[in-house]
């Protein structure tokens, strides 16, 4: 993952920002090819998407940022044989800091929102698939993840109730990536 600080010039009218540049993000070691962007709203604080992934050959990566609102982004390396398996990183991404978060394909990917009517924005490297679509639930104890809402204040749909703990995880990546 990268954290990404995308320069914005103010003046008295409000601001201007290249929130994307190719060869800016290349130049930083993310040199991916983007086919779709993704607009979620959430209202309610406490309001949790995630942990979702997509397997090959539709494995995403993602570039995010808020442009409205906060929230707790969260990403677990689920690449078996990596050193850091398992692992989480969390990074409070919002739309006053203009940060952004890459995440590259072979971790699973979720957030909390932190403000009301948040709005996220992500660009992504695979069209959607629901064939390749899974998750990794959430809440697992084993990875640890101090998510800012408990379970029984968190917002969640029915889908990610339901994903597989990491020790249940089927192996959908492998570390390092095999060759194509």
């Amino acid at each position: 993952m990268k954290l990404v600080l995308p320069d914005r010039r103010g003046d008295a009218r409000g601001f201007f920002s290249e929130v994307f540049r190719r060869d800016v993000l290349a130049a930083g070691g993310i040199d991916a090819e983007f086919v779709q962007d993704n607009h979620s709203f959430s209202a309610t604080v406490g309001t949790v998407r995630g942990l979702h992934f997509q397997t090959d050959p539709h494995a995403q990566g993602k570039l995010l940022r808020v442009t409205r609102g906060a929230i707790l982004d969260v990403a677990v390396d689920i690449r078996r044989g990596s050193p850091t398996y398992g692992r989480h990183v969390a990074v409070t991404l919002s739309a006053r800091d203009w940060n952004q978060l890459w995440i590259p394909s072979g971790f699973a990917h979720g957030f909390c929102t932190v403000e009301p009517d948040t709005e996220v924005l992500y660009k992504v490297t695979s069209y959607y698939s629901p064939a390749h679509d899974f998750g990794l639930r959430w809440d697992d104890p084993a990875i640890g993840i101090a998510w800012p809402v408990d379970a029984e204040n968190a917002v969640l749909s029915d889908k990610d109730r339901r994903h597989p703990l990491l020790a249940d995880l089927p192996a959908h990546f492998t570390y390092p990536a095999e060759a194509a």
